[in-house]
């Protein structure tokens, strides 16, 4: 079951390096940046996650970055999701779960749940988020 929202954010893709083929399908790494808010607090969020084209043609992705405050709390994540295509170049619709880790006292919250997400990337690589405790 979803709980209250408690993040969301908008950004942009830093850079994209496609990855040689491993056998798998077409692998591509993916850097972000964005701003936004998580447990009421402003924050900047920078991540990397590799994404490949499956055979059904979506795609699977996990990833990991960083959040900081604008007081230098930080709080790293790892996060795994399924996207679809949606149009050209970039353009995708993303949904997942993130798991944080932290000893901020003011984001230590976020130790104890998991966070499922709407992530949206639009063909010139801007990129949109909102995140959901699940309970």
């Amino acid at each position: 079951m979803l709980g209250e929202m408690i993040g969301e954010g908008q950004g942009k893709v830093t850079g994209v390096r496609v990855l040689p083929f491993d056998g798998t399908g077409p692998k591509m790494e993916v850097s972000f940046q964005g701003a936004g808010s998580l447990l009421g607090q402003d924050i900047t969020d920078v991540g990397t996650y590799v994404s490949t084209l499956t055979p059904h043609g979506v795609f699977n992705g996990v990833g990991q970055g960083l959040v900081t405050t604008k007081n230098g709390d930080i709080a790293t994540w790892t996060g795994t999701g399924v996207g679809r295509p949606t149009g050209q170049g970039m353009a995708a619709s993303w949904r997942g779960s993130i798991c944080y880790q932290t000893s901020s006292q003011s984001l230590a919250g976020l130790n104890k749940i998991v966070a499922v997400f709407e992530y949206e990337v639009d063909e010139k690589g801007s990129t949109s988020e909102k995140m959901w405790e699940w309970k």
